[in-house]
This record gives structure tokens, C-alpha cells and sequence, in this order.
């Protein structure tokens, strides 16, 4: 049987699945760190080392499972679709017009291809979903917030440049926070794990993680309640947006800021609703992924046949 490799590449970590269609018969993590090296490091090494360490996990990949046909990796970064060039990443600092996919193919000799990690978790969602006709809205809360759209045909919409629905660059606090892209105030700066934890450094001064904040908001602490809070007034604010435009009724929420969503769901669906135009209101369905984090895995593996 003919199997597919799809990866996702995240600031920490490499997971990897093996597909027979759509069913997971294979998973394994890697840890990689790819965030903080490439702060320290020289983008030729920084990029070296992404090669190395992907191309060991996909080997052992194939070792275990030799009839694979194709590679799927999602990655975090502004990817064109036509050369596949990642032309920045704004998590992996120092990146630029770098091919993921073509020095994969000459190390590994498989047909490889490169999406944005968010549009490969936003297509794995619409496969898990059973391809809704109504097309799927995808935001992913992790380190940073990323997006993805596909259309009522089925197809993932990447738009002319492949830059579509960078969602968590929306800027929702005008002069706000300064963000990895260049601009301030972008939603990810306070949607996002690590926006969580800055809203709460601001607040009090004590730099902790968005789930030792979120344990310390169940307990009533309010700097760790508002920092929430904040996450999903942007987080809703960035949503009624996109609905006036593109008009998706099928929303579905994943990453894992998730975890916490008992703190954010009463402001966000306030936020929401008051956001929308009158005629949108009652027609979005907001669902919290149930994936576990394979929609990433799954959706580029599928993107790769």
C-alpha cells in the first residue's frame, strides 16, 4: 500500500506522521529547538540544521515504512506556491528565500512539497470535518496564530503570493505591541501562548508559561484572567473581520492555547457577536479542534498526493 509522510515543523519540535488516505498509522516527535538556534545563529547554519534534523526525521521515517510515495511538511513561514521559496519565517528568525522542499527532494529523492503550516492544519481539519460544501475557516492559537482557508470547492486557498490568511499579523491594537513581521500590534502579539504571557509579564512583572497562567486564572487570579480575556477579545475581533469578507459559516479553532478555552469562550462569543454585522449573526459555527494536534500532520500529508 502506498503511504505519505506528513510533518509538521514548529518552533520546538518536529512531528511526523505516516498516512495509509487519512488513517495515522505511524507518529513520532523530534525534539529541534529551531526557534532558539536560529536566534543564535548564523542563517546558513540555522538552515543547515533545519535540513539535518528534518531530513533524519523523515529517514527514519522511511526506514520503518519504505513504500512512501510522498512527503507533505507544514512549516511556519510565508511560502510562495508556485516555487515554494519560504521567503521569511517570522518565528524562526533570519530565514529568507529558502527551499525546503527542493533540498529535501536532493537529500532524500521524494517527491516533497511545502505548505504553511497553518493552511496544512486548516486542510486537515476540512478532511476530518468530511469536506463541509461550505468551504472551512482554520485558526491555530500556538506560539503565534496562524490561518487558513479553504473554499466552497474544496480547494485551500493560498491567494496570488501565498500569503493569505496570515491572520495572526491582523492588526487589532494600532501602535500595540511590536511583532516578529515588522508591524505592532498584530493579533498574535496577545492571542497567542506567548502573547498570553505577556500580557501577564506586563501586568505583573513575573514571566510565566500560558498554561502556569491559565492554572493560576482557575485559582482567580486577575492579571491571568484578563490576560485571556484580552486573548480572545483580539482573537474574536480578528474573526468577525474575516466573516465580513469572506463569509465561511464553518469556523474551526485549534493549537494549544485551546487548552484553556473555558477561560476565553464567554468573552470571545460576547466579542463575536457584538463584531459581526446583523446578518451574520447566529451563522457562524466556532468549534474547538478535537484533532489533538494531527490536523497539521494529517492535512500536509494530504496536500502532498
Amino acid at each position: 500500500m502506498a503511504l505519505t509522510i506528513g510533518i509538521d515543523i514548529g518552533g520546538t519540535n518536529i512531528r511526523v506522521g505516516v498516512f495509509a488516505n487519512l488513517e495515522l498509522i505511524d507518529e513520532t516527535h523530534f525534539q529541534a529547538d529551531f526557534s532558539r538556534f536560529c536566534k543564535g545563529h548564523a542563517p546558513d547554519e540555522a538552515w543547515q540544521k533545519i535540513l539535518n534534523v528534518t531530513t533524519h526525521a523523515i529517514q527514519t521515517a522511511i526506514q520503518k515504512h519504505p513504500n512512501v510515495e510522498a512527503i507533505g511538511i507544514g512549516f511556519p513561514g510565508f511560502i510562495d506556491p508556485q516555487t515554494q521559496l519560504i521567503a521569511r519565517s517570522p518565528n524562526l528568525p533570519g530565514l529568507k528565500n529558502v527551499n525546503l522542499a527542493a533540498d529535501l527532494n536532493q537529500l532524500i529523492g521524494k517527491k516533497v512539497i511545502v505548505e504553511n503550516d497553518a493552511n496544512a492544519a486548516a486542510y486537515g481539519e476540512y478532511c476530518l470535518a468530511g469536506r463541509p460544501e461550505g468551504g472551512l475557516i482554520y485558526m491555530g492559537l500556538g506560539t503565534g496564530v496562524g490561518g487558513g482557508f479553504i473554499d466552497t470547492s474544496g480547494k485551500l486557498y493560498s491567494g496570488q503570493h501565498g500569503y493569505a490568511m496570515e491572520v495572526g499579523h491582523i492588526i487589532v491594537e494600532p501602535e500595540g505591541r511590536q511583532c516578529g513581521c515588522g508591524n505592532k500590534g498584530c493579533m498574535e502579539q496577545y492571542a497567542s501562548a506567548s502573547g498570553v504571557a505577556i500580557s501577564y509579564l506586563n501586568a505583573t512583572k513575573q514571566l510565566l508559561t500560558a498554561h502556569q497562567i491559565a492554572e493560576l486564572a482557575d485559582s482567580g487570579d486577575k492579571a491571568a484572567i484578563e490576560a485571556y480575556e484580552l486573548a480572545a477579545n483580539a482573537l474574536a475581533q480578528t474573526l468577525a473581520s474575516i466573516a465580513k469578507i469572506i463569509d465561511v459559516s464553518n469556523v474551526v479553532i485549534g493549537g494549544g492555547l485551546t487548552g484553556a478555552w473555558s477561560l476565553m469562550q464567554k468573552t470571545f462569543n460576547q466579542r463575536l457577536e457584538a463584531d459581526l454585522i446583523a446578518v451574520l449573526r447566529g451563522k457562524i459555527q466556532v468549534k474547538i479542534s478535537t484533532a489533538n494536534d494531527t490536523a497539521g500532520i494529517l492535512g500536509a500529508a494530504m496536500l502532498a498526493l
